[in-house]
């Protein structure tokens, strides 16, 4: 069910002095970025061989992203693990038990679909669940 690393999520209070570094010092391509509204962040994408670094700035103070970056600073958010059907997955995580962000799948970057499982199951990591357009 779980096919790759879809994309390590960083999460920064500045998109372009983390794109000096990422970018410009490191020598990644910035792919794109995009405003990803239902998650009230910007996001930029520079890939990494078959999977990505994906820099993500909340673009409002009140966001799960902003409460995160005021809480513990910038640094790794997230990972996400590409999926072959998001829908199945999350049933069987909730047959589980697992305590999940979200129960149904949201809408992502790309119109891609998303759902998170909660830190306190994933031995403290946010992990994102993350089933893209092309299957």
């Amino acid at each position: 069910m779980i096919k790759k690393i879809n994309h390590i999520a960083i999460i920064v209070p500045d998109l372009d002095s983390s794109l000096s570094f990422w970018r410009d010092t490191l020598g990644l391509t910035l792919t794109h970025t995009e405003e990803v509204k239902g998650q009230e962040s910007i996001v930029a994408f520079l890939p990494t061989g078959d999977s990505e670094v994906e820099l993500v700035k909340p673009t409002t103070e009140t966001s799960g992203a902003a409460r995160f970056l005021a809480k513990r600073g910038p640094g790794l958010h997230h990972i996400a693990l590409e999926v072959d059907d998001l829908d199945e997955m999350l049933m069987r995580l909730k047959e589980k038990g697992v305590r999940l962000i979200n129960e149904t799948p949201v809408v992502a970057a790309g119109g891609n679909r998303a759902a998170f499982i909660h830190p306190e199951s994933a031995n403290g990591v946010l992990v994102e669940l993350y089933e893209t357009k092309a299957g």
